[in-house]
């Protein structure tokens, strides 16, 4: 990951625009809020992200051992409280049929490595500046 700048752009409506490391991430919001649902809404990609972050660190985990990958798949569950601010998140993993019982532990140890719940679990400091 790099230390370049993240730029917002505006392309109209409710929609946001992310340029990243080279890419435009768009985002919109859903009809119900004014958007026209065109683009996952920002925090559909925050949990996204989670979800991603996990699953990849599944993979190599697999691809590193020549662990067959056919069936793998990250399931990500969310408890939230009264107020609809998330409780818990739960990464559910579906381990190939040929998924050696020996490092069942192993790969929950190497998915909770993942970067993206790190950075929450150890929460950097946010600042709001007008330039």
């Amino acid at each position: 990951m790099s230390n370049e700048p993240i730029t917002v752009s505006f392309p109209g409506g409710r929609k946001v625009d992310v340029d990243i490391n080279g890419f435009t991430v768009a985002t919109d919001q859903g009809v119900k809020s004014g958007g026209q649902g065109s683009a996952p809404e920002p925090s559909t990609l925050f949990l996204a992200s989670i979800a991603a972050c996990g699953g990849f660190y599944a993979l190599a985990f697999c691809e590193k051992r020549d662990i067959p990958t056919q069936g793998l798949c990250v399931n990500m569950n969310l408890v939230k409280d009264a107020k609809g601010n998330l409780d818990k998140i739960t990464l559910n993993l579906a381990l190939p049929e040929e998924f050696p019982d020996k490092y069942r532990d192993a790969i929950v140890r190497a998915v909770d490595l993942c970067w993206v719940k790190k950075q929450i679990q150890n929460a950097p400091e946010f600042a709001v500046v007008v330039e």
